[in-house]
């Protein structure tokens, strides 16, 4: 049984999903989003049991637990997700949990970012492997639906080839000195903040153009930046890292260019622009008010009038898209679409390589 958009009840197979972690993020974001898929939270997990107990309360569970063991013995799941925080050393509690939940023949679900180095990954999919189960990360930015327009728009034949792509992203760049002190296994936050958001550009990146070669990047004195990649095809992507800029006004920008007099912006994450050159020529046109409707730019943005699901923040950041599709995906009996473990992968293995420190040719492959 299930309740569709239109507050109708269906019938419709969901999942038996247990949750693990109950903090303020998936409180607004996560548990929220469980009204609009085919999810049935039956147990809720964290280490505070009075916490786990007023989230079972408020999202309608019967079970609360303070030991993710128990409720893996105890619970049917055909599902677990997990949205937790670091160890004393700053690095991500999910690799551990994961392994105990797919050795639970459980589908997992994580919050990015999944792991702090390429190995802990690994042992994910060996794990995933082993247990023939799902892990998908939360890397929204390849679910937002404006992320995902452009997609669309780029991947039509008209568009051409894309030739050079820049996210602008409002994060801080490590210094060489404070990467070796969390390699060193020290906790170093500004580099667990970087681990953390760096997951954002580096799998918008992955999703529009696949996994680069070759990163190099510089760094100003404030941990500002441009990184730089190159494919093999020719293209150029770059991560302008805006830090020390006003967060009003829209923090994210992304531009496509073709190759055919085209290029496609997302800003602010939501206004999606099509640039297309109407026929003009130069210095011999009197009208600038030519061209047919294809030939010319299109916008697409969300209005904010009605109460949509289009317009609220769990469709528009990607929240709904990305645990909809893995909800799916085990009720379709397939993989993931996206977020998988080895976008992960490739998302942790560029975050490694920044450790390498500025102005260098940093090799990905």
């Amino acid at each position: 049984m299930h309740i569709d958009f239109n507050g109708k009840i269906i019938n419709k197979k969901e999942i038996r999903a247990g949750f693990i972690g109950c903090g303020s993020h998936s409180f607004r974001n996560l548990y929220s989003c469980f009204q609009f898929t085919p999810v049935n939270l039956v147990a809720v997990c964290d280490l505070d049991y009075q916490k786990a107990e007023a989230f079972a309360t408020k999202f309608g569970t019967a079970a609360a637990y303070s030991n993710h063991h128990k409720m893996l013995a105890e619970e049917e799941l055909d599902a677990v997700f997990i949205c937790t925080g670091y160890d004393s050393k700053g690095r991500p509690l999910y690799p551990g949990l994961t392994v105990d939940c797919l050795q639970a023949d459980c589908h997992v679900w994580i919050e990015k970012p999944p792991a702090a180095s390429c190995n802990d990954i690994e042992l994910m999919q060996n794990a995933a492997n082993a247990a023939k189960k799902n892990v998908v990360v939360g890397m929204k930015k390849m679910f937002f639906p404006a992320n995902e327009k452009a997609k669309e728009l780029m991947s039509n034949e008209n568009f051409g080839t894309p030739q050079l792509v820049t996210l602008q992203y409002p994060q801080y760049i490590p210094s060489t000195e404070e990467f070796n002190d969390y390699i060193q296994n020290n906790k170093s936050n500004l580099v667990v903040t970087f681990l953390d958001h760096l997951c954002h550009p580096a799998s918008l990146l992955i999703f529009l153009l696949g996994m680069p070669d070759v990163l190099h990047y510089e760094r100003s004195c404030s941990g500002a930046g441009i990184a730089t990649f190159r494919y093999i095809s020719g293209t150029v992507a770059s991560i302008i890292f805006t830090h020390g800029s006003s967060q009003n006004g829209g923090m994210e920008r992304t531009m496509i260019i073709s190759d055919k007099g085209q290029h496609i912006t997302v800003e602010n994450n939501t206004r999606v622009t099509l640039h297309q050159i109407p026929p003009l020529g130069y210095g011999n046109v009197p009208n600038f008010y030519i061209g047919k409707p294809e030939q010319v730019s299109a916008v697409w943005e969300p209005e904010f009038s009605l109460g949509q699901l289009y317009n609220k923040g769990l469709f528009l950041l990607g929240y709904y898209n990305e645990i909809n599709d893995f909800a799916e995906s085990i009720l379709q009996n397939r993989r993931p679409s996206k977020g998988t473990l080895k976008q992960a992968w490739q998302v942790t293995h560029i975050f490694e390589a920044f450790a390498a420190g500025p102005g260098k040719q940093i090799s990905l492959t």
